[in-house]
């Protein structure tokens, strides 16, 4: 399929702006001043016009699909190559080194590297690309030994969400026959791996602690966790490697259409309107390049907005299925995309808000999205050492961006494109909140309190 609906003029040097006969455009240069020029879209002055972002195949990188397919990156001035990455590491590594000028990345990436938890850098978030979207999935035959303990209602349906206690004793079945009970996840310090260790310890279930010393994350731990790229989640899961992951979608609804497992529990219900994946690019390059990064923010903020209306969903599915962009099948995307998702075989229930990206300010970086993922990394000894109230927000401020995001949303509140309401009133915390799986209220503005809250994990002193 080729780009769709690519709706921008190109204002060029009188030469080259058409044949002589034909009236067809040519082909532009990277050393070309571009500058688009739409009925709605006001003109910024491009550093750089020809760009090349990666993504992992996943569902949440619809936005930069979207924002190339349906020319809202043109409409900016933006010639932009998406490219599918190997996995999260290689992701870091391409964005830290220029070989990507930006990337979807995990959201925990950017914040690792300048809190001091694996490569260091200095990156920057001025966009987050979705809410939610990510699931729990266990074997067949673990699901077979957690049904009996899951409540069921008068249809004898199991009723969710589904805590971990109903995996603590087959856990338990799996130590006492020998054998460690193995799950996977998708990097240290992604949010699947701070989510199921938020499931399972909400159980009493030790999902294992970092040191400086051992960056396995399994010690003390009744589940081992391990990391797995999202793609081959299924095909580890069906070897017997792993009894269960943690992943984003398409890859959990893969496992119940090939049936070889059975999703448990989203992260919806993990922690409601949780933050997934972020837009991540260099602070050298957004300060070498400012209209260029506030460009791709608005190109960005757009195809959130467009993807969130219902009418829409079953194109973007069309869209992800092509193969340079996710790949999976349309019915695979289709189980999660449009507001369904499905459990044990058959059992297809409504969610939503599965997959949000524009709703609820779901492209706003706010700092107190930023400071959960902290609190997780001291919480489980990533951040080895305890730290002051006042480092978890310095810190974050470095890293998220809003800044960059309220100078493209006014844009295109200018244009037309969003209206004023859509930009919130804040100082880049939400309220607190208790909409956890275990009802623990989560203060953004209290971040030691929060960790001292929980029985298993790190404590320190205020």
């Amino acid at each position: 399929m080729k780009s769709l609906f690519k709706k921008s003029t190109y204002i060029l040097p009188a030469a080259m702006l058409l044949f002589a006969c034909g009236g067809k455009e040519t082909k532009k240069t990277a050393t070309e001043t571009v500058v688009a020029k739409t009925s709605k879209t006001k003109t910024l002055e491009i550093e750089k016009p020809q760009l090349t972002f990666g993504f992992i195949k996943l569902t949440d990188m619809a936005p930069l699909a979207i924002a190339k397919e349906k020319g809202f990156f043109e409409d900016e001035g933006l010639f932009v190559s998406v490219e599918a990455q190997s996995n999260w590491k290689n992701v870091l590594d391409r964005v830290i080194d220029g070989q990507l000028d930006g990337s979807h990345m995990l959201a925990g990436q950017p914040i690792a590297a300048g809190a001091g938890f694996g490569r260091q850098a200095k990156l920057v978030t001025p966009f987050s690309m979705d809410l939610n979207g990510n699931g729990i999935t266990v074997s067949n035959d673990v699901w077979s030994k957690m049904k009996p303990n899951v409540p069921k209602d008068s249809d004898g349906k199991p009723i969710h969400p589904i805590k971990a206690d109903a995996l603590k004793p087959v856990i338990t079945e799996y130590k006492n026959s020998g054998k460690a009970f193995k799950m996977g996840m998708v990097f240290p310090v992604s949010t699947h791996n701070y989510e199921i260790r938020y499931w399972l310890a909400a159980a009493g279930i030790h999902p294992g602690m970092y040191t400086k010393e051992n960056v396995q994350g399994q010690i003390d731990a009744e589940v081992l966790l391990s990391v797995t790229p999202p793609p081959q989640m299924p095909a580890t899961l069906e070897a017997g490697t792993i009894y269960g992951y943690c992943v984003g979608e398409p890859w959990n609804q893969q496992a119940v259409f090939k049936g070889i497992g059975v999703p448990v529990v989203t992260n919806y219900d993990i922690w409601k309107n949780n933050p997934e994946k972020v837009f991540v690019m260099t602070d050298k390059f957004v300060k070498e390049n400012p209209n260029t990064a506030i460009a791709v923010t608005k190109a960005l903020i757009r195809a959130g907005k467009w993807l969130d209306k219902p009418e829409n969903r079953k194109e973007a599915v069309e869209i992800l299925s092509m193969s340079q962009y996710v790949g999976a099948p349309v019915e695979v995307l289709a189980n999660s995309m449009t507001g369904t998702f499905e459990f044990e075989k058959g059992d297809k229930r409504d969610m939503p808000d599965f997959n949000v990206f524009y709703k609820y300010n779901a492209t706003y970086p706010f700092y107190s999205d930023g400071i959960w993922f902290l609190t997780q990394m001291r919480r489980w000894g990533q951040i080895p050492d305890a730290k002051s109230a006042d480092w978890y927000s310095s810190t974050i401020k470095d890293i998220y961006r809003p800044d960059i995001w309220k100078k493209a949303a006014q844009l295109l509140v200018e244009e037309g494109n969003i209206p004023a309401t859509d930009i919130p009133a804040t100082d880049g915390y939400k309220p607190a909140t208790a909409d956890f799986i275990d009802g623990t209220t989560y203060d953004a503005k209290d971040p030691i309190g929060y960790i001292n809250s929980f029985k298993i994990g790190n404590k320190d002193k205020k």
